[in-house]
């Protein structure tokens, strides 16, 4: 197997919960160096049960050492690990890393190549910089969950931590390209997103019908906002999602399912009037679906070249077998679970194959390991020791 891409890369990881380590995840899965710094107490550790899945999952392939950051001498071992790192990422509150002197500012005199990166719940200045942060007050102030749901419901919360996740992505994303850059000004940055930033963005297109068009999205259920006829319709024994949007996929699916009628219905002839009568057009194909099983009109439609798809729990996702060919569960051996499987990366590389290398390690697990590398005897290790109370 080829090396991995991201191996030459020294990663000093200080995130907590959930949107700082999907970013450090991206880089320990290519090959980064991931040194985890965990309190000497994993009590105080945020981010649920160590052998829980969500920890394992996030944790993946990295090494943990155990510091106590209050202390002078544990910071004095950040220190030295900053001194040979790339990349440094916290997801701190905005004002914590000032207090324990571990700032962007201090950080780049000792190492001036240092990528530093900050995921912070609103932004590291401005108005709401002191606010506590978390996903669902983000998908709320975002407009995410002014969007999700049933027309007149009120708001609905994504079933995923949306704004954490896709921070997690960009904060990645932007260390990517902070080191790109650094290949020519020979400088690191200070890479800073939030969960607002994150969840603002990927409102995407329903954003910019605000910003360009005025009009302000609301709840459309199941179905799509635009791309009429586009959403979840019920077959004799469940549901498919459907997406015959467009005048040549349209007319293929009314072809498919022998509903010609509704090509030349003066209702249903063009994308406007679909969308102006999309309530009767919906009611019309629910009537259709009815008649026969999901499994034969996903094989139908999808002969047809008309996109449609199960609506699958999440058991039957990793039990379909193009998951399986893609390989998004991954195996990994834990010493104490055994072996588990964890979500693998959403994309390949050519020359490149992916797997997991190591389970989450336990809190500290590689402190004297990594105490070692960095030039502590034994004596000096022993005496951080006492001092961690560890």
């Amino acid at each position: 197997m080829s090396a991995l891409p991201l191996e030459r890369f020294r990663v000093v990881d200080l995130t907590r919960v959930r949107a700082g380590p999907t970013a450090v995840r991206q880089l320990a899965d290519w090959g980064a160096q991931v040194i985890k710094v965990e309190m000497p107490d994993p009590s105080q550790s945020l981010g649920g049960p160590r052998h829980g899945s969500d920890f394992q999952n996030l944790h993946r392939n990295k090494r943990s050492i155990a510091l106590d950051l209050k202390s002078p001498e544990h910071r004095e071992v950040l220190m030295r690990l900053v001194e040979r790192a790339d990349v440094l990422v916290e997801n701190y509150r905005p004002d914590v890393k000032h207090r324990l002197g571990i700032d962007y500012e201090t950080l780049r005199k000792i190492n001036p190549r240092l990528v530093y990166a900050s995921i912070s719940g609103f932004g590291q200045d401005g108005p709401y910089r002191d606010r506590p942060g978390v996903d669902q007050i983000a998908q709320g102030m975002g407009g995410l969950m002014s969007i999700t749901g049933l027309p007149g419901q009120g708001p609905v919360r994504a079933g995923i931590a949306v704004a954490d996740v896709t921070a997690g992505l960009y904060c990645a994303l932007g260390i990517l390209t902070a080191l790109l850059g650094r290949e020519v000004s020979g400088e690191g940055q200070w890479v800073q997103t939030s969960l607002l930033q994150a969840q603002v963005a990927i409102l995407d297109f329903q954003a910019t019908r605000w910003l360009m068009d005025r009009q302000v999205p609301p709840q459309a259920g199941n179905d799509h906002p635009t791309a009429i006829p586009t959403g979840v319709f019920p077959t004799l024994d469940g549901y498919i999602n459907l997406a015959a949007a467009g005048q040549s996929i349209y007319e293929r699916f009314c072809r498919a399912v022998g509903a010609e009628r509704l090509i030349t219905d003066e209702r249903f002839r063009s994308d406007g009037r679909r969308s102006r009568n999309r309530v009767e057009l919906n009611a019309e194909i629910a009537q259709i679906m009815k008649t026969n099983s999901s499994e034969h009109w996903v094989r139908l439609l999808n002969e047809a070249g008309v996109p449609c798809g199960p609506i699958n729990t999440i058991d039957k996702v990793f039990a379909d077998p193009q998951v399986a060919h893609l390989k998004l569960a991954q195996p990994v051996e834990h010493p104490k679970l055994g072996t588990i499987r964890l979500v693998g990366q959403p994309f390949q590389l050519s020359g490149v194959e992916h797997k997991l290398r190591s389970a989450a390690p336990e809190a500290g697990e590689h402190s004297e390991e990594i105490l070692r590398e960095l030039g502590y005897d034994a004596a000096a290790i022993a005496r951080l020791r006492n001092r961690s109370g560890s």
